[in-house]
């Protein structure tokens, strides 16, 4: 059987030493431009490749950063998870999925996340614990939190940095284009109870409408799921004082509930019923939709998140929240203006 090239061996035939070689491999070391030039040729002549395994049990670093999830049904966090996985690899790290329990939350696989050697932690479509947080802190694994906040019943020294849209503005733009264009008996179909992005979408919301003299006549939760968003739907407009308008807590829902709205009840949108969703997610552009949604900025948010946890892993800045501004998407599901 052949033997699998060395490090040495590459050292031999570029002459250099062996540490040279293990620089030239290793993410953000210092090594000339001449001398890398020269191991790589040397490696790619003797097809040698470095074991990521071994040189973590020597640095004690495993370049790894665990990505927890709950759901991937959502359309918006498989961009999530492509931007992400992108920025982390050009800063030499590598993403570990693990996906949690709905239920659960991340609890359920933190041993398994942490016998990893993760150096950092990313969560998104899941909450928080006190317990995980806890556990985290106290083997200093820095975690940040995407598109969410979790409250962790005041326990200030177990703070978590979290990445999130302007989730309250995005509800109060949804308000605020509603009655603007006309609309009177308007539902807020929300996501998870406790979820912090549905949560704050529907406080911007009524607080807008509240201010433009008006409030949420009909309310259901669709658990951020397209079949949950299908039961809502009929729940909602399955009588006759139903509902000329509906803001759904994402784009995933909003699309089961147009749905059911057009091939169900045979209704007109945006004439007899208006739909704004949340996310921007593609197929909202698709043209069976042209869904009117509210824009959650991937690529910043990402930016901010692996900068975050970047600052962290290298202990340099304490937890903190940072809000990234959305934008209303107006396409061709809400009347147009007079």
């Amino acid at each position: 059987m052949k033997t699998a090239p060395r490090a040495q061996d590459v050292a031999d035939l570029a002459q250099v030493s062996q540490s040279a070689v293990s620089r030239t491999f290793t993410p953000g070391a210092s090594v000339s431009e001449s001398t890398r030039n020269k191991v790589l040729a040397a490696a790619q002549r003797l097809g040698y490749r470095p074991n990521a395994l071994a040189r973590s049990l020597i640095t004690r670093q495993s370049r790894i950063v665990a990505l927890v999830m709950s759901y991937l049904e959502n359309q918006f966090y498989p961009l999530v998870i492509e931007k992400l996985s992108q920025k982390l690899q050009k800063q030499g790290y590598h993403v570990l999925m693990f996906i949690a329990d709905i239920d659960e939350g991340a609890d359920g696989v933190l041993a398994d996340i942490l016998q990893y050697q993760v150096e950092g932690i990313v969560m998104a479509s899941t909450m928080l614990s006190p317990t995980l947080a806890k556990s985290c802190s106290d083997v200093g694994v820095p975690v940040v939190q995407f598109n969410r906040i979790s409250d962790l019943g005041g326990l200030t020294r177990y703070a978590t940095s979290s990445v999130t849209s302007d989730n309250a503005a995005g509800g109060r733009l949804a308000a605020e284009l509603l009655v603007a264009r006309g609309y009177k008996r308007i539902a807020f179909l929300a996501g998870l109870e406790d979820s912090s992005t549905s949560l704050e979408r529907e406080r911007g919301f009524k607080e807008a409408l509240s201010e433009l003299g008006t409030s949420v006549s009909y309310r259901d939760t669709g658990h951020y799921s397209f079949d949950g968003a299908k039961d809502a739907a009929r729940r909602l407009f399955g009588h006759a004082d139903r509902p000329d308008a509906v803001f759904v807590a994402n784009d995933h829902m909003a699309i089961a509930v147009m749905d059911v709205l057009r091939q169900e009840f045979c209704l007109r949108v945006p004439e007899e019923v208006g739909v704004i969703g949340f996310d921007d997610v593609p197929q909202a552009a698709w043209g069976a939709y042209q869904l009117t949604t509210v824009y959650q900025r991937v690529e910043p948010m990402v930016d901010a998140t692996v900068e975050l946890l970047l600052e962290q892993m290298r202990g340099e800045v304490r937890a903190r929240e940072i809000v990234v501004p959305c934008m209303l998407v107006e396409r061709k599901t809400v009347r147009p203006a007079a």
